[in-house]
């Protein structure tokens, strides 16, 4: 049975997806930006941003059943190269004991100009 986890983005309703979905024991959360309950942009750095990112692809595993432990792949996308190691030292702090696959990729642009990283991750729950 799938399961959805919404966060209250306004893109979820203009693009059409769900923050997370739950098939079987398998977790997949979208490309997760730095956005605010309220909407807005999280201000501050990219480490800012990126804390903002993980705590809520966090939330949306642990709506679904799942913990951060159970995190095996995450993709950090990032418009600055120069922002790497603070952006892998917030992926650390959340994901360092789970130590999933991670990849980390330079873009040239996010949905929201002012966005300097979005993060995805998938768990795996065990049964």
């Amino acid at each position: 049975m799938r399961q959805r986890a919404k966060s209250g983005s306004p893109y979820e309703e203009q693009f059409g997806f769900s923050r997370a979905v739950r098939e079987g024991n398998r977790i997949v959360v979208a490309g997760t930006g730095p956005i605010e309950d309220d909407g807005s942009t999280t201000r501050g750095d990219a480490a800012d941003q990126a804390a903002r990112c993980c705590t809520l692809i966090v939330r949306a595993i642990e709506q679904l059943g799942g913990t951060a432990a159970n995190v095996v792949r995450t993709r950090m996308l990032l418009t600055d190269s120069s922002d790497q190691d603070a952006v892998g030292a917030v992926h650390a702090r959340f994901f360092g004991e789970a130590a999933p696959a991670a990849t980390m990729l330079g873009v040239a642009w996010l949905c929201r100009p002012e966005w300097k990283v979005e993060i995805e991750a998938e768990a795996i729950v065990p049964d």
